[in-house]
């Protein structure tokens, strides 16, 4: 009787087949759920910089250049036109106030001055004249009244003597109207004369005066060139430095042109050129800083021009304190110009990887200190020297801040 053979369920065959199989499911699983996908790169610690993220003082600031320039500086123009006669100095010595530079002559300015100096005189002549002849006229009348009221009074003593003999029949009536006409006559002249002499000391008033006034007009003008010729001597407005001297003697000089400038060696100034973009930002009283001879010093912002020019504009500063020892016109200053006031901020050293982030992530060491992985962050405000972190750092992280060229797609750099 043949007996029933029971096959095997699990043969050492189909175990080694369903194993291997697990094992496939259970890689491709952890591939696609616990592997790290991520892309990588090796890097030599010795190629990269690595920095700290700090929390400390933070100052936003820009670096300017600034060029030493005397406080005040006096253009020297000509307010007169003419050639010049003599050249007292030559540009780069020291000249004090009043000091003369410079001699010009103006024949057509001399010439006016000599007639209206003449015309001065005639006018003056003149007037002393008309003056002359109205107090001779007032003597005149004080004669011709004094003759007068003695024939008046001669003729009023007639007349009344007339009058009583007329009465008395002594005389004829002929003879007591003539006397009583010449007296009447007599007081009629009188009243013409005063009459006509006021008229003529009017007259000689209204003359005067004109003739007071027409001086008065000539002098003005007379002193106005006699300034003019004044103004051929060129001099020294302040003391200072004689820059400069445009102009040798012959040579033709017209009105407002510039022959040189007078710099005030009392003190200095520095005149900053500074970028365009920062100009909403830049105002009178900002401070910067700067380093000289091993100190520190300061400087304020005094003056704003405003005025763009090739993507710049321009600041005079002036020095807080006592000008550095040392300081010479023409020098050139590396300012540190300080946008804002100190605050507390996390901040990172500025560094090459900011040219291909654009501060938009960077690359984060591991506590380990084997890796560093990508993070996104966000930075604000940046001075020379560091850049302010807004968000995705904290202090005493490190990150790697050197140049990032052929990292851009990279997730994880290695260290080796």
């Amino acid at each position: 009787m043949d007996r029933v053979i029971k096959k095997k369920t699990f043969t050492l065959k189909k175990v080694a087949i369903y194993g291997l199989s697990g094992a496939f499911v259970l890689f491709v699983i952890y591939s696609f759920v616990f592997a790290d996908r991520s892309s990588k790169l090796n890097v030599s610690v010795d190629k990269i910089n690595v920095a700290e993220v700090q929390n400390g003082e933070f100052r936003e600031f820009i670096p300017v250049d600034g060029q030493v320039m005397p406080i005040k500086t006096i253009r020297l123009d000509a307010i007169e036109g003419g050639i010049i006669e003599k050249k007292y100095y030559e540009g780069g010595i020291q000249v004090e106030k009043g000091d003369t530079i410079l001699k010009l002559t103006n024949n057509n300015l001399l010439q006016s001055f000599i007639r209206e100096e003449t015309q001065a005189f005639i006018l003056m002549n003149q007037l002393q004249n008309t003056r002359l002849q109205m107090q001779q006229s007032l003597f005149q009348l004080q004669r011709t009244l004094i003759t007068l009221d003695y024939q008046i009074a001669q003729a009023k003593d007639l007349y009344e003597r007339s009058e009583q003999l007329f009465k008395e029949k002594v005389i004829s009536e002929q003879e007591f109207l003539r006397a009583k006409l010449d007296y009447e006559r007599l007081i009629k002249t009188r009243v013409v004369e005063v009459k006509s002499q006021k008229v003529d000391s009017l007259n000689a008033e209204n003359t005067i005066n004109n003739s007071q006034a027409l001086l008065q007009r000539t002098n003005n003008n007379l002193n106005m060139i006699r300034q003019n010729l004044e103004n051929l001597y060129i001099r020294a407005p302040i003391s200072g430095r004689l820059s400069t001297v445009n102009g040798e003697v012959g040579e033709s000089i017209s009105p407002g042109q510039n022959i040189g400038q007078i710099d005030d060696t009392n003190g200095f100034k520095v005149r900053a050129q500074i970028d365009e973009h920062y100009l909403a930002r830049i105002y009178e009283g900002l401070k910067g800083t700067f380093d000289f001879a091993g100190g520190t010093y300061e400087l304020t912002i005094m003056k704003n021009y405003g005025e763009v020019r090739n993507g710049l504009f321009e600041v005079d500063m002036y020095f807080e304190g006592d000008v550095p020892d040392g300081i010479r016109r023409g020098q050139t200053l590396q300012i540190r110009l300080q946008l804002s006031e100190n605050i507390q901020a996390i901040q990172i050293p500025r560094g090459s990887f900011y040219q291909t982030t654009g501060g938009n992530w960077i690359f984060v060491v591991d506590a380990s200190g084997d890796f560093a992985t990508r993070r996104n962050i966000r930075l604000g405000r940046q001075n020379p020297r560091f850049y302010e972190v807004l968000e995705g750092l904290q202090p005493g992280e490190k990150v790697v801040v050197s140049s990032y060229e052929g990292y851009q797609d990279k997730d994880r750099l290695v260290f080796k």
